[in-house]
Order: C-alpha cells, then structure tokens, then sequence
C-alpha cells in the first residue's frame, strides 16, 4: 500500500493546521524499502506529532531496531481533529510518517504509554487504523499491538485491547521479539497465539490473555493466574546494565516544525536515588545506572555534529544526583561553549544546588530555574521522603537571585496522604519566603522586578510506590484546596497554577484499574473520547456515561484505601522493588519517618537482585 494514499494526502495536507506534523521526511529519519523476510514495526505515539517527538525513548527504540538489515520501523503519531475528519472523508487510514503505509499493514503496533491519560487516543488510532479493538477478534492479517513505557507495568485497563506489552527498558528485547517474529513466521502453520507463547517465554513480556483474573464479591482481585505452562507466575522487567554500551543515536531527527522539547537531550542515568513515596518513576527505574562522562561528552559532540541544534538538555529524573556532575558539566561546557549552544540542566535540587554550578550553564544562555519542593511543610515533606528542607530552598533562591535570576518556578502537589489546610497554606508562604529573598539583596545586585510561579498538580496515587494504598481526595476537596490556595496568595509577585481535578480523578482510576476498564475505554471511545489530557477535548460527561454503561464506579478505584493483604491487578509484575518494602516505606509515611537515598545508606528495596548499578557501587 505504499503511495497509494499519496495523492489523497497532498490535496489535504494543505487544508490542516500543521502540515508538518504529517509529512515525514526530516533531517535524520529513516527511509527504508521493506523486502521479503524483514519485519516491519510501526512506533506509534498516542499524541500529537510534536509531543512524542520531545520522547527520547522513542528516539532510541525508533533508530535502534532501523539499525538492523532485517527491520523497518516508521513512526506514528496521533492526528489532530482537522486532519482526522480530512482523512475519514478521504477513505485514508491511520499511516506512517516515512512511507505513509496503512498501520494495519505493519507486523508489529508498538505504543508508548507515557501517561494515563493517553489511553483514549491508543483506542482511537487503532479504529483510524482499521485493526479491531479487542486482542481476541484480530485475525491472521492483523499485526499485533503491543505497549511498552511506564503505564505498561499496570496495563490491566487495556489487557482485552493489546496482544503484549514489554516491561522495562526496550534496548534489548526489543531485538528478540524481532529475532522470535522472524521464526516464528518460519513455522510450518503460524498461528497468532503460537507467536504470543514463543514471547511469553522471553523475561520482560507480558501476554495478558496468558492470565486469569478472578474476582471477590466486592470487585476487589481474588486471584491472577497464569492459563498455560508458557506463561509465568511473575513477569519481570527488563533493564540495561552497562548503559555505557547500550545502543544510543547520534544522529537524532530534526523536525521541520517546533516540538515540545526541540533540542538535544543527553541521558546521563536511569533510576533514582531519592526514594520520594509519590513518584513512580523513582522505583520502577532502579537501581540507578550512570553513563561515563567520556562517553556523554562522545554523544554530545557528534549529536551536535549532526543536527545542528543550538541547545542541549541534560536527561534524567534527579541530574544533582550524577556522581561527577562537575566534570561532566565542564567537559560538555568545552564542547558547546565555542560554538554558542546552550546547555540546560533540568531536574536539580534544592540542597545540592551551587553558585559554581548556575554560573557554568548560565555561560552561553540564562535559561529558567525550576524546583520542586513537592509540599508547603516540613511535616508533610518527611511523609513524602522528599528530604529537602526550608532552609534549602531560601539558599538556593538567594544564589539564584545573586547570580541575576528574577524568575523562578516553584512545583507542588495538593492532595498528598495525610495533607491539611495548614499544608496547603504553607505553599504560599514558602513561596512568599522566596520572594523575600529577593528583596534582602541590595537594590544594586537584583535584576529588575521579582516573579515566582506556583504550579500544583494533583496527587494520583500509582502503582508500585509506597501510597499504592491510599485514596485520592476526592475532586470537590482538590477543587476547595486549589481555591484556598488562591485566596491566600495575595501579591502579584507570585502566580498560581493548577490542574483540573477531574482529569486527575480519571488519572487515578486508570492507574490502578483492572482489566474491567477496557469496555469502558471502547465505550468511551465511542463517545468522542480522545485527547484527554487537552483541555479542549476532555469531556467529563462522556467519561461518566461510559463507566455508568459498563456499570462500572471509577471511585472504587479512586477514592478507596486499599488493605495491604489485598490482591492488586499488578500483583504479578516484578519490578524488582518489593511490596515488603514498599509497605514498610507506607509505615514509615505515616510516621513522618523519612528514608536516606540509595548512596546514603541501602534500605533493602529488592533492586540489587539486577545485580548492577548503585546498588553495588
């Protein structure tokens, strides 16, 4: 089927908002002509072109498997209204970016899930993609649709939409699954389910339909059982040990249009060492595995040898945390300050924060500050194990303003186990303490007028962290603490920020779903659901009509603290993390206990069973 759209696609390019976001054939991207034997993946992203394009996962996984002779992989994004009407009324499916195929005519359908809230669009573009919604009515010209990313170790609510998803990091088996495609079409009969028992087999795959679920009389999980000898009792994620070795492209795409995050970004580790109770991330990413300075500064020269981008970024979930930041930051300086690039460090903390370290980034370009306290009060900071402390904070803001910063952002969470009001009001005067930072410096040494930005989401209890148990506040309680906190920032110094709490209620229910959520998401589906994590799109009321048709309560996921002897839908995933720990860690919140990070001392999480990393260091 390739071109065979390409003249529907040039009369209706030029009718659509972005035209860019649909044509392919950026600086970097891959052209391959797929021959007899090579196997064909579509990377598809359940947004917008210039949102998963900021994704340096999928970058990697995108020209990792178009490094092998035997793989195409092409990219898939998730079209805009006004595209998607154009191509209904043109008979054009969903296709890819490079050779503008029909989905459908891949082998594989891999999706990233980044967020929750990306589910509806998964539904979606599998209907634009003419491929049956439900895993079980796909037939022998279907590819199969699998998912990866960090949703993927709770992918209950889509286990009757996907055939597979791959837990952990994709580097390498990615590769088998390829290698196991390729002979398993080499079977004398392949069947659909005899690829799905050849996969199951591989450490890090999970085959959904391989497993029972049974449930109590009050809906809670009784038990989760494997159905075949293939498939095992416990799926266990996948990681990379040497990070120094994996595959990693230098010559990244460059896109004709602005994206989201539109530079180079330099992965320095994975994982994290903090331990903060909310975040899922920091535990389904350990142990923390560094990359070498040497070979950072390796991908930097030849990333920016081949894009020509004028900024670099520095990735990872706690950049202070690199172990020799100083040196990494003075090699990257050597290689960027000659030629005018900008190197951005995001994700720094507030107690290991330098007036050295602001003055190297802020060499070629001052970019913004931001940091995140997580909570207004020390109380509620040692229940969250954030460990940052007050006087952090106003140090770290008064080298900022010494050194000529007059903007900074600030990040917290409403909602948090065991929050009050008084929690809440103690966000707005750290942020006022900020401020009056500022003005303690001599008129001579501030850079003209103060600005401080609150931003606060809604806390979403995930899985496999230590408030995997707890309810979320319900909605009108967010909605009364986001208006308290308004009312109580009075000067026009400080700005305020906040999410809607409706989508965080629907958040929350998919993050800890069970597989009964995936009629909802096909009803949902049905009703115009798409795009949810945009305002404009996001239909509460469509939301409600699916789960009352499903006859389905979302607050039973939400709203409900869950007993630690109770059956969770992801209770037969390993992440190396154990759910001993991570009871012992909900003890200690509610406590206001606080754990020291991985470096200070090991506290016996489980992540040493990989065998590497910080673990061992």
């Amino acid at each position: 089927m390739r071109g065979k759209y390409d003249e529907k696609l040039e009369k209706i390019l030029c009718e659509v908002q972005k035209p860019a976001r649909y044509t392919g054939n950026e600086l970097n991207s891959v052209h391959k002509e797929k021959t007899d034997g090579m196997v064909s993946f579509a990377f598809a992203f359940p947004d917008l072109y210039e949102i998963g394009m900021s994704h340096l996962g999928m970058k990697i996984l995108y020209h990792m498997l178009n490094e092998r002779s035997d793989t195409v992989c092409e990219r898939v994004f998730a079209p805009w209204s006004d595209m998607e009407q154009l191509m209904q009324d043109n008979d054009i499916p969903l296709f890819s970016l490079e050779s503008k195929t029909s989905v459908r005519e891949f082998d594989i359908v891999g999706f990233t899930l980044q967020y929750e809230m990306s589910y509806s669009n998964v539904v979606n573009m599998l209907a634009l993609s003419r491929i049956p919604l439900r895993s079980r009515e796909r037939g022998d010209s279907d590819p199969f649709v699998c998912v990866g990313g960090p949703c993927a170790y709770n992918c209950e609510p889509l286990a009757d939409i996907i055939d597979f998803a791959v837990l952990g990091e994709g580097e390498e088996v990615n590769g088998e699954l390829i290698d196991a495609y390729k002979e398993w079409r080499a079977e004398e009969k392949p069947t659909r389910e005899s690829y799905l028992e050849r996969i199951a087999r591989i450490e890090g795959v999970y085959v959904p339909s391989f497993y029972d679920v049974e449930y109590n009389a009050d809906n809670t999980v009784k038990s989760i059982t494997p159905n075949r000898g293939c498939a095992p009792a416990k799926i266990r994620k996948r990681i990379i040990g040497d990070l120094d070795n994996v595959f990693f492209p230098e010559k990244l795409i460059v896109p004709f249009m602005d994206i989201v995050h539109d530079r180079i970004m330099l992965e320095i580790f994975r994982g994290c060492i903090r331990g903060c109770r909310f975040c899922q991330a920091g535990y389904i990413y350990r142990p923390v595995r560094e990359k070498s300075v040497d070979r950072l500064c390796e991908i930097a020269a030849n990333s920016i040898a081949a894009t020509g981008y004028e900024e670099m970024s520095i990735s990872s979930l706690s950049t202070s945390d690199y172990t020799k930041l100083g040196a990494l930051v003075d090699g990257l300086l050597d290689i960027t300050e000659k030629k005018r690039i900008n190197l951005s460090l995001p994700s720094l903390r507030v107690d290991n924060f330098s007036m050295e370290l602001m003055e190297k980034v802020q060499k070629v370009k001052k970019s913004g500050l931001t940091f995140a306290p997580e909570a207004g009060t020390q109380r509620l900071r040692d229940v969250i194990n954030k460990n940052v402390r007050e006087e952090d904070l106003v140090r770290t803001a008064g080298i900022a303003f010494d050194g000529g910063y007059n903007h900074i952002k600030l990040y917290f969470m409403i909602g948090l186990p065991t929050e009050t009001y008084d929690d809440v009001a103690g966000i707005n005067d750290l942020a006022r303490k900020v401020v009056d930072v500022y003005y303690t410096l001599p008129k001579e040494r501030r850079k003209r007028g103060v600005s401080i930005t609150v931003s606060t989401s809604s806390f979403v209890p995930k899985p496999f962290t230590p408030f995997q148990w707890e309810p979320q506040d319900r909605m009108e309680t967010l909605v009364d603490k986001q208006k308290f906190l308004k009312e109580k920032i009075t000067t026009k110094t400080i700005s305020y920020n906040w999410h809607q709490s409706e989508v965080s209620f629907l958040e929350a229910v998919f993050a800890k779903g069970d597989r009964r959520l995936g009629e909802v998401l096909i009803s949902a589906h049905e009703k115009g659901c798409k795009f949810d994590g945009w305002n404009e799109y996001f239909s509460y009321e469509k939301w409600m009509a699916a789960f009352e048709e499903n006859n389905i309560d979302p607050e039973f996921y939400a709203y409900r603290k869950i007993p630690y002897d109770e059956v969770l839908p992801w209770e037969h995933i390993d992440v190396g993390v154990t759910k001993k720990f991570l009871i012992k860690e909900h003890e200690r919140a509610m406590e206001g206990v606080t754990t020291p990070s991985c470096r200070e001392n090991c506290a016996g999480c489980g992540a040493a069973s990989f065998g590497g990393g910080v673990c061992f260091e």
